[in-house]
């Protein structure tokens, strides 16, 4: 775990990151958030980066959801308004992790960046067959993931990546199995989802996950306060693509008018 912070710091931001990737790739969104006086929180997932283990592969989901329950707790320490972001399967791994939470530890702003809740190209009916097998005999069997370069349209994160070697480009079966379980699971929760305020960012040319699923898991939410928004053309990773600097103004204005509500909140309660 990392902890980057801000001088007059108006809230926490818990950074959770995809699929194959690591803390290294949000270097430039930690500095602009540090710079808009926003405390960053972010570690590698189970597997990923920097971590230990095999590399690609979990055992299961929860060992996601358990690293990111800690890295909230630490967040809580700084007695501010928390913002959980997750990008992708880090997505995917904040909504199981919000539906976890008691009432009291829940953030007061979901931020969900193409979350990962449908694969834009599912693997063949028989390759699924033979994935249900080896999940029993040999779980740690690895393949590739297939996703490479497929993230961003910016040529120099490309060329960053090429030359990354922590970046994971094999995933074990056992891996594939729990992502598609999260999935599904994901969406049969989404009227139990918690009343959080949440804004999807999606791309609106992604080549990795199902946008149109992402966009059915999100109308199926009972959330007073939700908001949906799709950039046209922009591919997976909407926050390294050229247009990031708009895409993160536009989170961060979310944001901003929720912590002005809990800070008006706040001060109700004070002269109550």
């Amino acid at each position: 775990m990392w902890k980057w912070e801000a001088k007059d710091a108006k809230g926490v931001i818990v950074i959770v990151h995809g699929a194959g990737e690591y803390h290294a790739r949000y270097r430039w969104t930690v500095q602009q958030l540090n710079r808009l006086h926003y405390h960053v929180i972010m570690g590698d997932l189970p597997g990923q980066g920097t971590t230990s283990g095999a590399r690609g592969h979990v055992k299961s989901f929860q060992q996601y959801i358990a690293v990111v329950k800690r890295w909230l707790e630490e967040a809580r320490t700084y007695q501010l308004p928390i913002i959980l972001f997750g990008h992708s399967m880090g997505g995917l791994i904040s909504i199981h992790t919000t539906l976890s939470l008691k009432k009291k530890e829940l953030p007061d702003v979901l931020l969900l960046s193409s979350p990962c809740l449908g694969l834009k190209n599912e693997p063949h009916r028989l390759k699924k067959a033979a994935a249900s097998f080896l999940n029993i005999v040999s779980p740690g069997m690895r393949f590739s993931s297939g996703q490479s370069g497929m993230g961003t349209r910016d040529e120099a994160m490309r060329q960053r990546d090429a030359a990354d070697p922590l970046l994971i480009k094999r995933v074990s079966v056992r891996w594939y199995k729990e992502l598609t379980k999260a999935m599904q699971a994901a969406q049969q929760k989404a009227d139990s989802f918690p009343d959080v305020p949440l804004l999807v960012t999606q791309s609106g040319e992604d080549r990795i996950v199902d946008k149109e699923a992402v966009r059915s898991w999100f109308d199926n939410l009972a959330v007073t306060d939700k908001y949906f928004k799709e950039w046209d053309g922009l591919y997976h990773e909407v926050l390294n693509e050229p247009e990031k600097n708009k895409v993160l103004a536009h989170l961060l204005g979310f944001v901003t008018i929720h912590i002005s509500l809990l800070e008006c909140v706040q001060k109700d309660n004070g002269s109550a």
